[in-house]
């Protein structure tokens, strides 16, 4: 299809809103979008990576990636010598050494692994100081780890080029926390079968049951600690490991901690932990009681992790008690995996909706706090998988289309968010736009919206060539929604905008 451009004028853009009474407080930082969101899938589950990685190690392993000694579910260990002590904080400090062979952005992956861990338990890995007893981090021969709290220097290898996904990182890491394969729980030929006859004589004992302390929580076939379906097989197509009664259900993934691996923790390490990791790529989430009157004294965190893309979260419902400054109950929401990550809404109370927002990758996490009083009903929140957009929050920025200045991929829907502080609007300014132009704007568009999603009043659809008028919102957000479909491509658009009062 041949590129058609044309110039059309467009002026007089006006309408009206209402005002929102919900307060918030946003960090201020600079923020731009020219990418398209997450990488391709890898096919294999862990233990598949796993178990590659290991074949020729000269590490004597036991269920294919513990090292010395064998495990259980979680291990008996009546004396908690061999799990982490607790802190007079309350934390399980678990210290650690990353050997220098690793490249910085090596690293950087392995510590990022380890945040999942702060954010949803009381486990935080750190870096050795003094202690005794820690955990020597290095690139040997494959992927292993010793069971629990061995003393003194404890190995965990993590080749190179091999084992330094995220799930392959937590698997190992959980082995050190004290926790086996989940196929291995003295319970478990209630929920699987093992298919003997595919698996060659000399690796048979790796499904070998332990006598298991199983946390009195259920099995969990998407556990990061479960053997894949072709684990050991010696004959192509042919399982060994089937779930029960339904053989079809997915066991072992490569994503990492489940909720449920999450749960074990807490409860194997006494945590006291309000934490909930979301996983697909959608779901919902809500203040506990909701709709009735949330707890008081509440500290709640979700991590929301995709497999791929984008998260786009959206609140469906606010009640959140007000306060000067949001000091008392509040919502704030961070781009990444863990507190430290950066703010995208920094503080959020009262009874409106706040704005939709948009994460620069697959996590995103949702922190909710309220105090002895008690207030509202809480809130409802839903998510999704976006492959690109943004949320813009910083007093003046910039973004563009996918790509841009080169041609934007086909096949999109994203979402740009600007939402300026209470008593702001937002002034947009189009400062390049090249589009696939067809009569009526059928094919590829931009959308404005005066406000933060499509419910809000439409003020234009533009493509081609097509004049874009500067705009300014009447209320304190503004949607631009970009959208390419399957055939033509082309330069797309570059915009500004700032926060004016």
């Amino acid at each position: 299809m041949k590129l058609r451009l044309v110039i059309v004028f467009l002026e007089g853009l006006l309408c009206t809103t209402l005002g929102n009474p919900l307060q918030v407080l946003f960090k201020k930082d600079d923020t731009s979008e020219a990418h398209v969101g997450a990488d391709s899938e890898q096919k294999d589950d862990v233990f598949s990576i796993i178990s590659k990685t290991n074949e020729g190690s000269l590490q004597p392993l036991e269920n294919g990636d513990i090292a010395v000694r064998s495990g259980r579910s979680a291990l008996n260990c009546p004396s908690n010598n061999c799990f982490w002590p607790k802190s007079s904080d309350g934390i399980v400090k678990v210290p650690y050494i990353i050997s220098p062979d690793y490249t910085a952005d090596e690293k950087d992956g392995i510590t990022t692994a380890m945040r999942e861990f702060a954010a949803l338990t009381c486990v935080q890995f750190v870096e050795r100081r003094a202690e005794a007893d820690y955990l020597q981090i290095k690139s040997v021969d494959g992927c292993w780890s010793f069971m629990g709290k061995s003393g003194g220097v404890q190995d965990v290898s993590l080749l190179k080029g091999g084992c330094l996904s995220k799930g392959t990182i937590q698997h190992e890491l959980n082995h050190a926390l004290g926790f086996h394969h989940e196929q291995s729980r003295s319970d478990r030929d209630n929920y699987v079968n093992i298919i003997y006859q595919y698996i060659p004589q000399d690796v048979k004992y790796n499904f070998n049951k332990e006598i298991t302390n199983n946390l009195g929580l259920e099995y969990d076939y998407t556990s990061v600690m479960h053997y894949g379906r072709f684990a050991f097989t010696n004959t192509s197509g042919q399982a060994t490991i089937v779930p029960k009664p339904d053989s079809s259900v997915v066991i072992g993934q490569r994503y990492g901690l489940s909720n449920l691996d999450i749960s074990k923790i807490n409860k194997l390490y006494q945590c006291g932990i309000c934490s909930t990791l979301l996983s697909g790529t959608t779901g919902s989430f809500s203040s506990a009681n909701y709709p009735s009157v949330y707890s008081p004294n509440s500290k709640c965190v979700w991590l929301i992790r995709l497999p791929a893309n984008k998260v786009l979260l959206q609140f469906d419902a606010f009640d959140v008690q007000s306060s000067p400054g949001c000091a008392s109950d509040y919502i704030r929401v961070y781009d990444g995996d863990s507190q430290k990550s950066p703010v995208l809404l920094d503080r959020a109370c009262g009874t409106g909706l706040p704005p939709p927002l948009i994460a620069s990758s697959n996590l995103l996490l949702v922190q909710f706090i309220s105090d002895g009083a008690i207030a509202g009903s809480g809130f409802k929140a839903s998510y999704s998988s976006v492959p690109c957009g943004t949320s813009l929050t910083a007093n003046t920025g910039t973004f563009s289309s996918p790509n841009y200045p080169s041609d934007y991929p086909p096949n999109l829907d994203c979402s740009y968010i600007m939402t300026a502080p209470t008593g702001y609007k937002v002034s947009l300014k189009v400062t390049d736009f090249l589009l696939q132009w067809e009569r009526n704007c059928p094919y590829d568009t931009i959308s404005l919206y005066d406000g933060p999603d499509t419910s809000s009043r439409l003020l234009g659809t533009y493509c081609g060539i097509m004049i874009v008028a500067p705009v300014v919102s009447t209320q304190n957000s503004l949607l631009l929604l970009f959208h390419s479909d399957r055939s033509t491509q082309a330069r797309g658009f570059q915009a500004t905008y700032s926060f004016v009062q």
